[in-house]
């Protein structure tokens, strides 16, 4: 069993947190004399035997972080890359990026490559690598028996886990009361994914509605399932909503290459911005400027995030005890595409 063991094993047997294991095979004087001995009967009982390039521990740290996305070309994973390597590279730790695609056997082979190169940490970046069946989620608990893995954007309790995320629930709900509180009485609800954060901003426009009496209509909440970089299909998308006689007089979306799409539609129908049809988009991208009126959008403080992120990981790496979750609070950055 011994080759088997990992430092993970070791803290669940023990009923410590994996940083104390770590302070106690550095040999850190900073361990009570009974946890430590608690600690040292465990690694004595299974014979574990620190791997060479032990993550975590101080021991041939290659100084080297693996970063994970789905899709590189996306606005919003390429800017969290940009900010999460520019502060691992201040704090002295190069990167390995891996694009994974969005399909289950191309994420954990990309993990696997990754831990095979014997990265410090691995960050994941995106709610798309949380499932929403618990058995597919176990390549991340098993990769987090080895090295500290970081979420952003995801939420995830398991052990050697740490999330960084945005509230998206609170943000979506409070940019639809905004709007219904402006006048809106139908609003449409254009979104990309089934994700994690995808789902919360969903639930967000879900509750809002139902704190206002105003009944769920499934015509309203329609998911779009081509490319973010498909505007143009996004504006045909809308139009075909519109032609099956769906009436609506706003739109909140999960990202801005949808609200795009809907400020595309718009022009080419003559509807008018914000007077007729007011629109919402998430991620305060660069796209939030390229509308005419631009674009209202829920700042989601990326970079806050990529900067918290990076922060939690060194931390975690120098065997301090950091938070498991830290979740930041979105905000809309009002527009031309709306009148609150």
């Amino acid at each position: 069993m011994s080759n088997q063991m990992t430092i993970y094993d070791i803290s669940k047997k023990a009923g410590v947190s994996i940083a104390t294991v770590s302070r106690v095979l550095n040999g850190s004087a900073n361990v009570k004399p009974k946890t430590r001995k608690k600690v040292m009967d465990i690694i004595e009982q299974y014979g574990y035997k620190p791997n060479a390039f032990a993550r975590g521990l101080g021991l041939n740290s290659m100084k080297t972080i693996g970063i994970l996305c789905a899709d590189a070309s996306d606005l919003y994973l390429a800017k969290a890359i940009y900010y999460i390597e520019q502060n691992l590279r201040e704090n002295g730790y190069h990167t390995i990026l891996g694009c994974t695609g969005y399909e289950l056997e191309g994420k954990k082979e990309s993990l696997n490559l990754l831990l095979s190169q014997h990265v410090d940490a691995v960050v994941m970046i995106g709610s798309n690598f949380i499932l929403n069946n618990p058995e597919d989620n176990q390549y991340v608990r098993d990769a987090a028996g080895q090295v500290p893995i970081m979420l952003l954007n995801a939420d995830f309790d398991c052990n050697n886990v740490y999330c960084t995320l945005c509230d998206d629930y609170k943000a979506t709900q409070d940019a639809t009361e905004q709007m219904l509180s402006s006048g809106a009485n139908n609003i449409l609800y254009l979104y990309n994914s089934n994700s994690y954060s995808g789902l919360r901003k969903l639930a967000g426009y879900q509750n809002a509605l139902l704190s206002h009496d105003i009944p769920l209509k499934k015509e309203l909440m329609q998911c779009f399932k081509g490319s973010h970089e498909d505007i143009d299909g996004v504006k045909s998308f809308v139009e075909s909503i519109c032609k099956k006689g769906i009436k609506f007089d706003g739109i909140v979306t999960s990202d801005d290459f949808l609200a795009i799409g809907a400020m595309n539609f718009a022009r080419a129908s003559h509807v008018k911005v914000p007077s007729e049809l007011q629109i919402v988009g998430y991620n305060n991208s660069i796209l939030a400027h390229c509308s005419e009126p631009e674009l209202s959008s829920i700042d989601n403080r990326l970079e806050d995030m990529c900067i918290q992120l990076v922060k939690t990981l060194i931390g975690t790496l120098s065997q301090s005890e950091m938070p498991q979750k830290t979740i930041f609070s979105g905000e809309l950055v009002k527009r031309g595409s709306t009148s609150f």
